[in-house]
């Protein structure tokens, strides 16, 4: 169960889910490619050694630092609702589908993801990229592997009949998925199938280029994703977390876990209330970022007594099924992804490519910023992290496990930071999550319908042992885990002597891998 989990080396390392993607990703950084090559690889083989987490038809939002700019940005890998606002209509009559529904697929975004990683920041073709997961396809397994393995082949024909730059192979790869004859056999089954999905939708598709969302916390700058994830609540959270000793509490005692889960309940409130698309709706982050509206809520966290209610930001104050990736190279490029595609799959035959549910993202609530609307895209739980040190990016972070991702990446992030912990290490100590917060899987109407459950505390035996009856004492509900806290993966850079450490946690099937 521990085997390979964990890696060091100079000349880049990838930590993800299956080995055998693993294994993609650092063939490409072995042959002279650089992270956003060895991302693309590996989120591609994902897409068969993690089939259950992800899939080809899945989205996966991506954070990189470029080394040579000295800049981040974020790639908006993920597909949008339909564009008919009849199809709309239908789902504010009848309700988004939650429980698996072809109605709930939005366009594919992967393909987009992997292609638009290449052409921005990487160095090789689709051809070398896909080159491991055709690899994984040919061998068989499963009666959909041969079909996906013949698109995926037609992408690289496209690629290789381009002529001209890499680039324009690049694109002629993307437009034969969401423009040409294998759009037209996936519109095809759509209608078959009775998804509202149609030739317009799969055009317009494009994986957008964003700035990322970056705070300040005991010197290191974190960067997130913006509010089409829940990524800025880790922002939130961290920023009131500043305000306390946490190091000086100690590590997982009482006090810095009762602190840590009454900041996430805050953000949370703020995310489950404010958190959208932002072509569609402008969320306040320049607000709920701020320092005033940060003092505003580190004052609302009683350290004696737990929170059971819901506060996200009187409106009137802000006026004015997953899988892991990490990589990084000798150039000092970093990236952080996290593929998905929400259960349960329905598969296009012909084709091979499987599509998820996340469209029960959205909601069907008047006024509320994340409702459904023509070519909207739902807010993610999806939420990978960089850090930086002095301008340079040392820590990535990506996490499996829907509402709890940023409550790991939190967990992790105080590990390394106040504790001074390396992936190693920071894998194998005990977690916390809180289920104080709405369920993003759920569409339903009334979005108090959705709250998991009011001041439950989730956590690994050792914390219950140890500190759960003076937590119980402060009002928390504690109940152990059942599963892992989360399915992350980290990589820490040391800028002095250029070695990359990455682990990803054994008890969750994580693996890592480095180039000697």
């Amino acid at each position: 169960m521990y085997d390979d989990w964990k890696a060091e080396g100079t000349n880049g390392v990838v930590a993800a889910g299956g080995r055998p993607a693993v294994r993609a990703g650092v063939s490409m950084l072995a042959d002279g490619g650089n992270a956003a090559d060895a991302a693309a690889a590996t989120v591609l083989a994902l897409a068969v050694t993690d089939y259950g987490l992800t899939n080809i038809g899945g989205e996966a939002p991506l954070i990189i630092y470029d080394a040579a700019k000295r800049e981040v940005k974020t790639l908006r890998g993920q597909g949008a609702a339909p564009r008919d606002p009849e199809a709309i209509q239908w789902y504010l009559k009848n309700g988004i589908p939650w429980n698996g529904d072809m109605k709930a697929t939005p366009v594919p975004g992967m393909v987009d993801l992997c292609v638009t990683a290449l052409r921005l920041y990487g160095t090789m073709p689709f051809e070398r990229a896909v080159s491991p997961t055709l690899t994984l396809l040919d061998a068989g397994g499963d009666d959909w592997h041969a079909p996906l393995a013949a698109t995926l082949r037609k992408l690289v024909e496209a690629e290789l009949n381009a002529g001209g730059s890499r680039e324009d192979g690049l694109v002629a790869a993307r437009d034969r998925f969401y423009r040409g004859d294998i759009a037209e056999t996936l519109c095809r089954w759509y209608e078959k199938e009775g998804s509202f999905l149609r030739r317009e939708d799969l055009a317009a598709h494009e994986t957008q280029v964003r700035d990322p969302v970056s705070i300040e916390y005991r010197g290191y700058t974190v960067y997130k994703c913006g509010p089409w994830t829940q990524g800025p609540g880790l922002c939130q959270a961290l920023r009131i977390l500043e305000g306390f000793d946490l190091k000086g509490m100690g590590h997982l005692s009482a006090d810095y876990v009762h602190a840590a889960v009454e900041a996430l309940k805050l953000a949370f409130a703020d995310r489950d209330g404010y958190y959208a698309d932002p072509d569609f709706v402008e969320t306040p982050l320049d607000i709920l970022l701020s320092d005033g509206y940060t003092e505003a809520r580190r004052s609302m966290v009683d350290m004696k007594s737990a929170s059971t209610q819901f506060r996200p930001a009187d409106r009137s104050f802000l006026v004015g099924g997953t899988t892991t990736c990490v990589a990084a190279d000798r150039w000092g490029n970093v990236v952080s992804v996290t593929p998905s595609a929400n259960r349960p799959y329905f598969v296009c035959g012909e084709l091979g490519v499987a599509h998820g549910n996340r469209l029960r993202c959205l909601n069907t609530t008047p006024g509320h910023p994340n409702i459904i609307q023509p070519g909207k895209r739902p807010r993610l739980t999806l939420t990978p992290t960089l850090v930086a040190k002095d301008d340079r990016v040392v820590v990535a972070i990506s996490v499996a496990g829907g509402d709890l991702q940023d409550q790991t990446t939190l967990n992790l992030l105080l590990d390394h930071v106040e504790f001074g912990m390396e992936p190693a290490e920071a894998m194998l100590v005990p977690r916390f999550q809180t289920a104080h917060h709405q369920n993003s899987f759920r569409s339903d109407t009334k979005r108090e319908d959705t709250i998991v459950e009011a001041g439950r505390i989730v956590a690994d035996r050792e914390i219950v042992d140890t500190v759960g009856r003076e937590l119980e004492r402060r009002g928390h509900l504690v109940k152990s885990a059942e599963k892992a806290v989360g399915v992350p993966v980290m990589l820490c850079v040391d800028p002095g002597s250029g070695i990359v450490r990455a682990a990803g946690d054994p008890k969750t099937g994580r693996h890592a891998a480095a180039v000697p």
